[in-house]
């Protein structure tokens, strides 16, 4: 089975230091969503918070000794799937973001622990249970 993914959009911002991940972030930037999916957003507004899955595009080729792999944050070793590393047998990555605003195609967020550049595949409402 053959699984092709097309970006929705992509992850734009200037920050030159990337935290490790969304939880510890207050990088702020835009997701610039193709034209095409312009009016899939039309529903998100400033004040809500979206997953956002994407694609680790500079992640080296994986390979399986990354199977096991220690955080730089941990004391030990753990399973990639137990791990939020962008080394990974499928390269995707999710994070929750803070929307800012929205205008035309381009939702401002908070929370970045991407790259600029970075493919977003899909986004998602940040639903939780209270």
């Amino acid at each position: 089975m053959e699984i092709i993914l097309k970006p929705v959009g992509y992850i734009r911002t200037e920050a030159k230091e990337i935290p490790r991940h969304w939880t510890v972030s207050e990088v702020e930037g835009r997701i610039v969503i193709n034209e095409e999916y312009r009016e899939g957003i039309r529903d998100i507004k400033s004040g809500d918070r979206i997953v956002v899955i994407f694609h680790f595009h500079k992640s080296p080729e994986f390979n399986p000794p990354s199977l096991v792999q220690k955080p730089p944050h941990r004391d030990r070793k753990f399973g990639v799937f137990s791990t939020c590393s962008p080394l990974r047998p499928n390269p995707i990555g999710m994070s929750v973001l803070d929307v800012l605003d929205v205008k035309d195609n381009i939702i401002y967020v908070k929370g970045i622990d991407m790259f600029d550049g970075t493919p977003v595949l899909d986004i998602k409402p940040d639903i939780r249970k209270d």
